[in-house]
């Protein structure tokens, strides 16, 4: 699968974190990684500055640290996300 820099793709990833129990927001903030994750309330910041490029490149960060439950997502999602913690996605 193609890691693509697209805004469909964002919204991929973002779907993702819509149909887990993650939070995912997009706030202003000094970040040393583009992004926070506070664990224990199951939220993502992610730097509401960044193009597109940096968002997506976050999101797959993001989602190859945590760890949700697939079973629960649809399946496109399902495999996505999968297919991200596998490390199986390559850069376009």
């Amino acid at each position: 699968m193609q890691l693509k820099y697209t805004r469909p793709f964002l919204t991929r990833l973002e779907d993702i974190f819509a149909e887990s129990e993650y939070m995912l927001r997009y706030e202003k903030g000094t970040f040393k990684s583009g992004f926070c994750i506070l664990k224990d309330t199951k939220v993502a910041v992610v730097n509401k500055y960044f193009p597109l490029e940096g968002k997506i490149n976050c999101l797959v960060e993001i989602l190859r640290a945590i760890e949700m439950d697939a079973e629960a997502l649809r399946p496109e999602s399902r495999e996505l996300y999968l297919a991200i913690k596998n490390q199986t996605l390559a850069s376009a």
